[in-house]
């Protein structure tokens, strides 16, 4: 990653919740700066969306479900390489995957691309800590973000959204692998590094 550039494209990281009561993760990165939020309803996430016009969206749930029975391709592969995901045909899963549905598909029309990314496993293959928020602020702020992340006593979630965005932005700099196969969504994971590596 030494050298990336990000000068004017915009990136939005999501970490969505099951509910619109619970809190979702908004990261908005730009030029190497990153802010974040808690929001709640669709619409909100969808506004800051729209107002923001991202040159791509990582969200960290799956955008599609799989054939009745039949796990994803890239769920198998995930877990083959030790990154644990749960279905999206599991019950605790279903509401919150229909939500990135309805999501996506606003999006979708209004031109957006959009990825799947699962934070969990990016911090795992990037060799992070699972969930030491403290020491993984720490660490992206030691890649060169700026903004939130040097002020603010950021909460999981905010985390998660800042982690699914630098997915996004290794993606768009090909330091990232999609796993899946055709006719189903991909998961986007970055290529295995260590973190005290990359400079961005």
């Amino acid at each position: 990653m030494p050298g990336l550039k990000l000068e004017t494209n915009v990136i939005t990281g999501i970490d969505l919740a099951g509910k619109p009561k619970k809190p979702t993760g908004l990261a908005l990165w730009k030029n190497k700066k990153v802010e974040t939020k808690l929001t709640y309803i669709d619409n909100e996430i969808f506004e800051s969306i729209t107002h923001n016009k991202p040159a791509i969206v990582a969200i960290d749930v799956p955008l599609s479900f799989p054939k009745k029975g039949v796990p994803r391709n890239a769920h198998r592969e995930m877990i083959r390489r030790g990154c644990h995901v749960f279905s999206s045909r599991l019950p605790a899963m279903e509401k919150l995957t229909v939500r990135a549905i309805k999501l996506n598909d606003l999006m979708s029309k209004e031109g957006y691309k959009t990825i799947q990314v699962h934070p969990t496993s990016s911090r795992k293959v990037s060799s992070m800590p699972s969930n030491d928020w403290k020491r993984i602020q720490a660490i992206l702020q030691s890649t060169g973000l700026g903004a939130d992340l040097k002020v603010l006593a950021v909460k999981s979630h905010e985390i998660d959204a800042v982690i699914a965005a630098l997915t996004a932005y290794l993606y768009m700099n090909n330091q990232a692998e999609a796993l899946g196969d055709e006719g189903e969504e991909d998961i986007i994971i970055p290529k295995k590094q260590d973190w005290r590596a990359p400079q961005l």
